[in-house]
């Protein structure tokens, strides 16, 4: 009997130990193994569960689709381990701006989706997409670093943006995109029109994959002069992509969707790759003594293989440093600040020369500019456009004129090109500029013969 009774416990706790198992196998399969949160495969069946239900109110729900705002910049910078407690720290602060009943779920990077169920309207939609844009104000805290993350979220509302599952995901995402686009860390309503634009934006993505393999890239260089004498004093490199099919493609549509999917690293290597090379050749036809501006990215300034790039190049003699400088946004400076520094103090070590790019459109502070290493600050071309009949506009480049001036630094004014611009800012104390006043963007071969011209009409 008693042999029966162990064989008996034995195998109910085998069959716990199975179950238990079973369990855990099941949790493994529907839930992220990072945050903990639900995963696409529970999402997916809860949703399609709910879109079934014969209660029409319990079948209205929303659903948010939510893409952290520059989060790659984070893992590039700061390391993947860090930028994984950052996901830990994002799937906590959402969960405290749903309710219980609510899902919300990771699908895989950064991206995580709400569905709120029986909503009824979109105004509860609504109400906590602007709840988790507040949460998201505060700095999350990890270790001793404090790290602004902003999302960008789109929305869409059974049974009018979607009766499907697919369709309501689909549509979120194309919102999503949107609200990348209106300026980020905000959230869009899905409108018919954004599925025209996402299939439009996933084919541009597909061709610039296969475009640098197809060499439909090139570079165009615009001169920057002293607007006193005319001279050349350099030139901005400038990145055309002209498609086969659909012809010159404007890069402010597409280093938008390069630096969100990556693929702006890459783009980036090969300008400069480009650039150097062309600034020996040129510097060996005759064109030395000018300075070549390159664009560069938040995303490259702060990947950790950029400054070994660079630094491979000028030691192997195919770039010169004293001739290069660096175009950085205002809004890289505010995003890091600390890591920019580094990264600048380490570039400016090589001699290149580092400017800030559209300058005056962010909201930098004289304190920001003193502990950053730079040689110019560019005045943006949107305050030049009408600083002939707008006293706002030239107050603004006056302002950005005299700050060069108390910190030694160039300035140099973008968008040139009427005579009566040039006049007001040399009268206001810049004297360099850049604009079609001057040229258009040149072909290498063309830019040896500006520089023969303004020799010869000197």
């Amino acid at each position: 009997m008693v042999s029966i009774a162990r064989d008996i416990t034995e195998h109910k706790r085998a069959e716990e130990t199975l179950r238990y198992q079973q369990r855990s196998l099941e949790h493994l399969a529907h839930h992220d193994a990072l945050t903990g949160l639900p995963n696409r495969l529970y999402l997916i069946d809860k949703l399609n569960h709910a879109l079934q239900n014969p209660d029409k109110q319990a079948a209205s729900l929303a659903v948010l689709f939510l893409d952290l705002d520059h989060f790659k910049d984070i893992n590039d910078s700061l390391g993947h381990s860090l930028g994984d407690e950052v996901l830990r720290a994002v799937s906590r602060r959402l969960s405290d701006c749903v309710r219980k009943a609510d899902i919300i779920a990771r699908l895989g990077g950064d991206e995580f989706t709400i569905v709120l169920q029986g909503v009824g309207s979109s105004v509860i939609a609504v109400e906590v997409a602007q709840k988790i844009l507040l949460a998201f104000e505060q700095p999350i805290i990890i270790g001793e670093r404090a790290l602004t993350v902003g999302t960008s979220i789109g929305i869409s509302v059974s049974p009018d943006d979607g009766l499907t599952t697919e369709e309501l995901l689909r549509n979120a995402d194309a919102a999503m995109y949107r609200a990348k686009r209106n300026g980020r860390n905000t959230f869009m309503h899905y409108t018919p029109d954004m599925t025209e634009r996402a299939l439009a934006r996933l084919s541009l993505e597909s061709d610039m994959r296969r475009a640098l393999e197809r060499e439909e890239f090139h570079v165009a260089y615009q001169p920057q002069v002293d607007m006193h004498s005319g001279a050349l004093i350099g030139v901005e490199a400038l990145l055309r992509w002209d498609h086969p099919e659909k012809g010159a493609i404007s890069p402010k549509h597409f280093i938008p969707i390069a630096e969100e999917n990556g693929q702006i690293l890459a783009l980036g290597k090969w300008v400069l790759q480009k650039v150097c090379a062309e600034q020996i050749r040129l510097a060996d036809a005759g064109l030395a003594g000018i300075r070549f501006a390159v664009n560069v990215s938040g995303r490259q300034l702060l990947h950790e293989g950029f400054l070994e790039f660079i630094e491979g190049m000028i030691k192997t003699g195919t770039c010169r440093g004293e001739a290069l400088e660096l175009e950085i946004t205002e809004s890289v400076l505010l995003s890091e600040p600390e890591l920019a520094a580094e990264a600048m103090q380490a570039i400016r070590k090589l001699g290149i020369a580092i400017s800030v790019d559209d300058f005056g459109t962010g909201y930098s502070s004289l304190a920001y500019l003193k502990q950053y290493p730079l040689n110019r600050l560019k005045i943006d071309a949107s305050f030049v456009r009408d600083i002939v009949i707008d006293p706002d506009d030239r107050a603004i480049a006056q302002t950005i004129i005299a700050l060069g001036n108390a910190l030694n630094l160039e300035v140099i004014a973008e968008g040139v090109e009427t005579e009566e611009q040039r006049a007001i800012l040399v009268n206001d104390g810049c004297s360099l500029g850049q604009g079609f006043l001057f040229s258009r963007p040149l072909a290498p071969a063309a830019l040896l013969e500006y520089r023969r011209d303004v020799v010869k009409n000197a």
